[in-house]
């Protein structure tokens, strides 16, 4: 078994996705923001995309990323909350292969520090299809801010202790 901690850092190739109705790339700022964290800490942004908040199209975005090979994970902004025109989660549920329930838990934990009681309409989403990660994250940047250095900033890097999702990648592709 080889010493975790002599790991170099490995860039993870990301595709980022903005549910929303309204907004253009040029006044994304959350899927800026997470174009620009993901950039920063050594990864690439493979793909980015605005898809309107309809459970079809957000689906065949899902899709077409979690077919290509070269995509390892997806994440998504907006689309999470409990309206109408919130379809993120029915979306990509039906794609998934394993959920990863713990990831709107620790979300909503570390959101509560910010926004209260009010986080509990947040309903984020991560899980695993085609050895693809994805995380559908809330449409304010705040949050994205949130889910980026509290989750997946450390767990997209496989240098954190104990367990990281970046580790699982690898073992995905010795299969």
């Amino acid at each position: 078994m080889s010493h975790h901690q002599d790991l170099d850092f490995l860039p993870l190739n990301l595709a980022i996705l903005t549910v929303s109705d309204s907004r253009t790339m040029e006044n994304d700022s959350s899927g800026h923001l997470l174009a620009e964290s993901a950039t920063a800490a050594g990864h690439r942004v493979m793909a980015r995309e605005i898809c309107s908040d309809n459970r079809y199209l957000l689906r065949a975005v899902f899709s077409h990323w979690i077919a290509d090979n070269e995509v390892q994970v997806v994440i998504s902004t907006g689309g999470t909350g409990v309206t109408g025109r919130d379809n993120t989660p029915e979306a990509l549920m039906p794609l998934l292969d394993k959920e990863i329930a713990g990831f709107g838990e620790l979300f909503r934990s570390l959101s509560f520090g910010d926004i209260g009681a009010s986080t509990i309409q947040s309903r984020t989403l991560a899980g695993m299809a085609n050895a693809t990660l994805l995380f559908c994250l809330p449409g304010s940047t705040g949050a994205c801010r949130t889910a980026w250095d509290g989750i997946l900033g450390p767990q997209l890097d496989r240098r954190t202790r104990p367990c990281n999702f970046a580790q699982l990648i690898e073992r995905f592709s010795e299969s």
